[in-house]
């Protein structure tokens, strides 16, 4: 590990300030950052501290939804009397994602900004468009196991690794943003994290001095909530293929299907055509195969991830058979 300064913030402003320059990182629970700085991933000048800022409170929001602070731990969240009662999607999702004393140290915010596990991202000697712009993409013609299907470019077929942002997508979750000048701003979950495109490098739309200081879930709705997850082991994995769902029904037809996927793309995959095949529609297996047609009309496989096509077909018919209660 190469050294660094740390400074520790003493508020938010003091955190965003520090954070503006780009050789400086935030650290809170350092899950992720610190792997990535053990294997010299990432190898910041300056780590600001914010985890002592007021920001790990859970309270309802005045419009009936729920403010999750960016520094809750995933263990608080998961285990929140409202997020069980009125949001068990996200619970399950946080409980597969990772073992009890990671989720104790990880956070909303940092897990939200989490790095890909890409092979390739992960070993400094080996191609790497998002650590090394213009080195080329090893995984392309390489090991890509968990790699992307859907959303990929020529420079970068990574998947986002993540659960709970998987979850926040289904959900209709906003992520709220503070910069160094005091404003703030809110993005939807599922425009925070990017696509690969020409800037593999670009997790997400943070800017520079920008820091996450809450997910804002909305009122909760009368739904089926669902969390599948397929992975090579029933230990903790990540993800090929994940499903979250909220679904309900009316006279027996969709009258709400909100899905998003993980492990099929660089980001929470969410498509909105979904919703259009499904609503107004009886559940029916012929129905399930329209819906998977469209979710994977432009997905491609690379050798060996050619096998999560299928799976994703599979597994989004299992969840919507498992929603409607019905047998496939």
């Amino acid at each position: 590990m190469r050294p660094f300064d740390f400074q520790r913030a003493d508020g938010l402003d003091h955190a965003a300030q520090l954070c503006a320059d780009r050789d400086s990182k935030p650290i809170a629970g350092g899950t992720n950052l610190i792997d990535l700085m053990k294997l010299q991933v990432e190898t910041p000048q300056t780590l600001v501290d914010i985890h002592r800022l007021p920001m790990g409170q859970i309270a309802d929001t005045d419009e009936g939804g729920l403010r999750i602070g960016a520094l809750a731990s995933n263990t608080a969240t998961a285990v929140h009397d409202r997020v069980r009662s009125d949001y068990p999607l996200l619970a399950r999702a946080i409980l597969a994602g990772a073992s009890q004393q990671l989720r104790n140290k990880a956070t909303t915010g940092g897990n939200l900004c989490q790095r890909t596990r890409c092979y390739y991202f992960m070993n400094i000697d080996q191609p790497c468009n998002k650590r090394e712009p213009g080195s080329g993409c090893g995984a392309l013609k390489g090991i890509a196991r968990l790699h992307a299907v859907l959303g990929t470019s020529d420079q970068c077929i990574a998947t986002y690794p993540g659960d709970m942002a998987v979850a926040m997508s289904a959900l209709g979750a906003a992520v709220e943003i503070a910069d160094a000048s005091g404003k703030s701003r809110s993005v939807a979950v599922r425009d925070f994290h990017c696509l690969p495109g020409d800037t593999p490098w670009r997790d997400n739309v943070l800017e520079e001095g920008e820091i996450i200081t809450a997910v804002i879930l909305p009122p909760p709705v009368e739904a089926r909530q669902l969390y599948r997850k397929v992975r090579e082991r029933s230990s903790y994995a990540f993800a090929m293929v994940s499903v979250a769902a909220v679904v309900a029904l009316e006279d027996g037809r969709f009258s709400r299907a909100d899905l998003a996927f993980g492990g099929l793309a660089h980001k929470p995959w969410h498509d909105p055509r979904l919703s259009e095949v499904l609503l107004n529609k009886e559940p029916s297996a012929q129905l399930f195969d329209e819906a998977a047609d469209v979710l994977l009309d432009s997905a491609q496989g690379y050798g060996e991830n050619d096998f999560k096509i299928p799976l994703a077909r599979r597994t989004l018919a299992a969840v919507l058979a498992e929603a409607t209660g019905m047998e496939l």
